[in-house]
């Protein structure tokens, strides 16, 4: 076995790589003056089982295309088999046409890794559950509630009010409070356009209760920032925020400094940038030893479904 990395996250494969006592599979991936994406695999990989690291974070259109080429120069090498091991899975929100004349992009990724020869997909918390059957090959699709539930919400928020923060989130919200022993509220909010959001009301009770509002991303952190403001002005103790990835793009880290969000605790799906870590309200949960695990198990051939509990 041998795990690679492109450049979106190298401090994550070196983790698990850490968790599975192997060196990190000698690779490089650079850029051509005029922007092309260029890789050449530094070790012997003929008949080896091969894990590509690689989330498709900002800028997005790199690290695909990174994948991709680590993927065909990784086939071409004579590869055994390779694992596309993507954290964060870009594109997730493109799932299905919502106006006239709309692409599909998620599934456009998809089509894109297998013909570029990946074997099997490894993803944390996709935006759609759908995008699994995007895929003809098999798909391991991780979920990393049992891991921010270990490191930080049980220990603090047991208990507590967990909040989606719109319709579509209500499931892992559930999810959620059960596992904390707590109790489960819903934003119901109007989107007038992308990357914008209207609070309306709240549905449930949250007045003199610690909150926590969960989703699987943050991007520009308008949504979050609405609910949050919403549940302080209903009366909530406190708000806090647990997120899968922490896209953090435009004006998503002052949102979050002037919102009334007490933390937010992301994973590190996506590395965060200087700016982001200078940030005294994020605090960030690792998610290499879930990856590590999944990683093991599929090479010994063993069952990787007892990880969704």
């Amino acid at each position: 076995m041998s795990i690679f990395t492109g450049n979106a996250n190298p401090a994550l494969a070196d983790e698990i790589c850490n968790f599975l006592d192997r060196p990190l599979g000698r690779s490089r991936v650079t850029q051509f003056s005029d922007g092309e994406t260029f890789c050449v695999i530094e070790e012997n990989v003929r008949g080896v089982d091969t894990y590509v690291v690689q989330s498709t974070c900002p800028p997005v259109n790199d690290r695909v295309m990174e994948l991709l080429v680590m993927v065909d120069a990784l086939r071409r090498a004579s590869a055994g088999s390779i694992t596309a091991v993507i954290p964060y899975y870009g594109y997730g929100r493109q799932d299905r046409k919502v106006a006239p004349r709309t692409p599909i992009s998620a599934k456009l990724v998809a089509s894109l890794l297998e013909a570029a020869g990946v074997n099997r997909v490894v993803a944390v918390d996709l935006h759609a559950g759908q995008i699994q059957g995007f895929f003809n090959i098999p798909f391991d699709h991780l979920f990393a509630m049992p891991t921010m539930l270990d490191r930080h919400l049980r220990e603090y928020y047991t208990g507590a009010v967990v909040v989606s923060p719109d319709a579509g989130g209500v499931e892992r919200a559930r999810a959620f409070s059960k596992r904390l022993n707590g109790t489960l509220a819903i934003i119901d909010k109007r989107r007038e356009r992308a990357n914008q959001s209207e609070v309306m009301h709240i549905i449930g009770d949250v007045e003199g209760k610690r909150c926590v509002v969960v989703d699987d991303m943050l991007d520009t952190a308008g949504t979050m920032c609405n609910a949050a403001r919403a549940l302080a002005d209903a009366g909530a103790a406190s708000v806090s925020a647990s997120v899968t990835h922490a896209v953090l793009s435009g004006p998503a880290l002052q949102r979050i400094e002037e919102s009334p969000l007490y933390e937010v605790i992301c994973s590190n799906t996506i590395p965060l940038t200087d700016a982001g870590k200078a940030c005294k309200k994020i605090k960030v949960v690792s998610i290499a030893p879930l990856l590590a695990e999944a990683i093991r198990r599929i090479h010994h051939s063993d069952s990787v479904s007892s990880l969704f509990i």
